[in-house]
């Protein structure tokens, strides 16, 4: 098995928000980084993201401006998924659907080296299922990091039935060296994070959608009566309306239970594009987005 600590060269598939979280913090735990995505603008505005978040940690004195230049030129963007067959672990943080994913996996199975670690940063997805589409299911695993990446300390350890005991035990190791917090779950619909998160969300969008209150009313009895730093509501914001659609549905389709239907509110306002934080509009505005 790959040793992560020694061979500091990171793959990550994916410059949307989680993706270019990732490549941050691998850059700045001293990995040279091969950022990849298919299309060129998501790769731009990754970059800019970093740069920008950097920035901020310069500012907050967290890192020094030389640590910030270092970070930024360890960090290498290409289309092609060919540009990580020389890493040491991969991570995927492509669309969170399991078609898309599978195929990044099998490619990636096929292209990689036996020893090269394969990760998914999936929310909900099975990663027994996604190791079930390679030919070396030992070393696949989740690492399910929390928006925002560079600040959120926990990162959910995932075995899948498959993953190696060297697989988990390198991963753990890899997570305390990016400053990270492991904490290890079995593989299951929505692991623990998010089997819990999302039921509470939904439940807050059917209080909206039934006239009980109003979305700032329901954040502000999170904030002030659940000492929550940021209320239900503005948190599915945060994490985009369409990402927990997509958990919900995973987690309704794998549990079969009721409580994980989607609020109709939630189905509608994604439909229409309102999306949270990232597309300016959601249960609040976001002017500038």
């Amino acid at each position: 098995m790959a040793d992560l600590l020694a061979n500091k060269r990171a793959g990550v598939i994916g410059a949307g928000t989680m993706g270019n979280g990732i490549a941050h913090v691998f850059a700045r735990s001293g990995f040279d980084v091969i950022l990849c995505d298919i299309d060129s603008a998501h790769l731009s505005r990754g970059l800019a993201t970093i740069q920008k978040n950097l920035a901020r940690e310069v500012t907050a004195a967290k890192i020094s401006p030389d640590e910030a230049i270092a970070a930024q030129h360890r960090i290498t963007t290409t289309s092609e998924l060919e540009e990580v067959l020389d890493c040491s672990i991969v991570v995927e943080a492509a669309l969170e659907d399991f078609s898309a994913k599978a195929i990044v996996f099998r490619e990636l199975d096929l292209q990689v080296s036996p020893e090269t670690i394969l990760a998914s940063n999936t929310s909900s997805i099975s990663i027994t299922r996604l190791a079930g589409q390679t030919k070396h299911p030992g070393r696949v695993i989740g690492m399910h990091f929390f928006n925002p990446v560079p600040m959120m300390k926990l990162v959910e350890v995932v075995r899948g039935m498959a993953t190696s005991d060297a697989v988990n035990t390198a991963v753990h190791q890899l997570a305390r060296a990016l400053g990270k917090t492991p904490v290890e779950v079995n593989d299951a619909p929505g692991f623990v994070s998010n089997r819990i998160l999302m039921p509470l969300i939904n439940e807050a969008i059917f209080v909206v959608a039934e006239g009980v209150a109003q979305p700032t009313a329901v954040d502000e009895v999170f904030k002030l009566g659940m000492a929550h730093p940021m209320g239900p509501l503005a948190l599915a914001d945060f994490i985009g309306l369409d990402v927990c659609l997509n958990i919900l549905r995973v987690l309704q389709q794998e549990l079969g239970d009721a409580k994980f239907h989607p609020c109709p509110l939630l189905v509608r306002m994604v439909d229409a594009g309102w999306l949270g934080k990232k597309s300016g509009k959601g249960f609040y505005e976001y002017p500038g987005k």
